[in-house]
C-alpha cells in the first residue's frame, strides 16, 4: 500500500507522538489514584516519633518498677503554664499515654498501688502538682477517663538552676525499700516517695 508523502509524514508525526506519551506514561511516578491499589507501608517504614520512647527502671526491696514514656523537647517554647497548661490534667510525656507496670503492691505517697500496670498522669498548677494514677491502659495520652482513677497524689517540688531541654523520668534517692520518682521538664522538677509497704 503506497502512501502521499504528505500523509505518511502525518502518520509517522502521530505514531511517534503516541510512542513519547507512552514512555512519559511509564517513567512517571504513580499519582494519588493510581496508588490506590499499591500496599500501605509495612510498621517498619514508619516516620520515627518527634518525641522518642524512653524507659525508667528501678529495683525496690524485691519488687520492679518501669515506667515507659515519650520525651518532649522543649524547642524554644515556654512549657509551663503555656504548653502544658496550669489546671489541666497533662499526660505526662508525649504520644501514647505513659505506663507504670509494678512487679508486686507498692505505696506511691500514702497509695497503694497494687501489681499490674497503670497509667500516669499529672494535674499541675503554678504551686502545687498531684501525681495521678489510672487503671485504664493502652490509650493515646491525650484520652483521659477520670472515673478510673486509681487515686492521686500531692507531689513535692525541688528547685531547677538551669532549665533542662528534654522532659524526664527517673527514680533516684533509691535506698533498699524507697525511691523517689522525679518528673522534670523546663525549671520543673516534682517528685512523689514510692516505697515498699
Amino acid at each position: 500500500m503506497k502512501f502521499h508523502p504528505l500523509k505518511l509524514k502525518s502518520i509517522l508525526q502521530r505514531a511517534a507522538c503516541s510512542a513519547f506519551v507512552t514512555l512519559l506514561a511509564l517513567a512517571a511516578p504513580p499519582t494519588h489514584a493510581q496508588m490506590g491499589d499499591m500496599p500501605m507501608p509495612s510498621a517498619k517504614a514508619t516516620p520515627t516519633l518527634a518525641s522518642e520512647a524512653a524507659t525508667a527502671t528501678v529495683a525496690l526491696g524485691g519488687a520492679t518498677i518501669e515506667i515507659h514514656y515519650n520525651t518532649p523537647h522543649m524547642r524554644g517554647r515556654k512549657i509551663m503554664g503555656e504548653l502544658v497548661p496550669y489546671g489541666n490534667v497533662w499526660r505526662t510525656g508525649a504520644n501514647p499515654a505513659t505506663t507504670v507496670v509494678t512487679s508486686a503492691p507498692l505505696m506511691f505517697g500514702k497509695l497503694l498501688v497494687p501489681a499490674g500496670t497503670h497509667t500516669l498522669y499529672t494535674l499541675p498548677s503554678e504551686d502545687a502538682w498531684q501525681l495521678i494514677l489510672n487503671n485504664q491502659t493502652g490509650q493515646w495520652g491525650t484520652v483521659y477517663k477520670p472515673e478510673m482513677d486509681l487515686g492521686r497524689i500531692p507531689m513535692q517540688s525541688q528547685p531547677m538552676s538551669t532549665p533542662q531541654e528534654v522532659m524526664s523520668i527517673t527514680f533516684e534517692h533509691t535506698t533498699t525499700n524507697s525511691t523517689q520518682l522525679h518528673i522534670r521538664w523546663e525549671t520543673t522538677d516534682r517528685y512523689v516517695t514510692i516505697t515498699r509497704p
